[in-house]
């Protein structure tokens, strides 16, 4: 998945249920999960924030989807993963990347998802459907997630961050 890259201030939609302006998720009215693109010079941060460090899990992963389509992505088959991590930030960076590896080997894009975290371990599903060129143009293809600005932490306003560079 070659072409042009979104520019990493640029808040993209994946659903039809994400606002592309904000890229606040379309959820019950307590909600507070929201995911951005933040700069960094060759690769793209990704940033997922939630009421729960799941939540902010599920909108990384959006995040990390739109670096690679602004299209719809329809929830037309699931996959499972699990992760295991000896602390909170390496089990994010072992969930996007699981995220990432599911991407390639099943030629695949996810617009949904789902995470349980219980101590060091992460359950998540994936929803999405076989990448579409034509209909999905594929802007970048992320290669991995890095230990480069990671960080999983509570904020002071109450809500969990998630953050890393996504290498594309």
């Amino acid at each position: 998945m070659t072409g042009r890259r979104p520019k990493v201030s640029q808040a993209i939609a994946i659903t039809s249920q994400q606002p592309p302006e904000t890229g606040i998720a379309d959820a019950p009215v307590m909600s507070s999960g929201r995911w951005e693109h933040f700069p960094h010079d060759a690769d793209v941060g990704v940033r997922g924030v939630g009421a729960t460090p799941a939540e902010a899990f599920e909108q990384a992963a959006l995040a990390l989807s739109a670096v690679v389509t602004q299209a719809e992505i329809r929830p037309l088959a699931d996959v499972e993963v699990t992760c295991q991590a000896p602390d909170i930030e390496l089990l994010f960076v072992d969930w996007l990347n699981a995220i990432i590896y599911e991407m390639a080997v099943r030629k695949m894009l996810f617009g949904r998802f789902a995470v349980t975290v219980e101590g060091k371990r992460l359950h998540g599903t994936l929803w999405g459907e076989p990448i579409d060129v034509a209909r999905h143009a594929p802007a970048a293809e992320p290669k991995g997630a890095t230990y480069t600005a990671l960080k999983v932490a509570l904020q002071a306003d109450g809500l969990w961050s998630a953050a890393c560079v996504v290498d594309v």
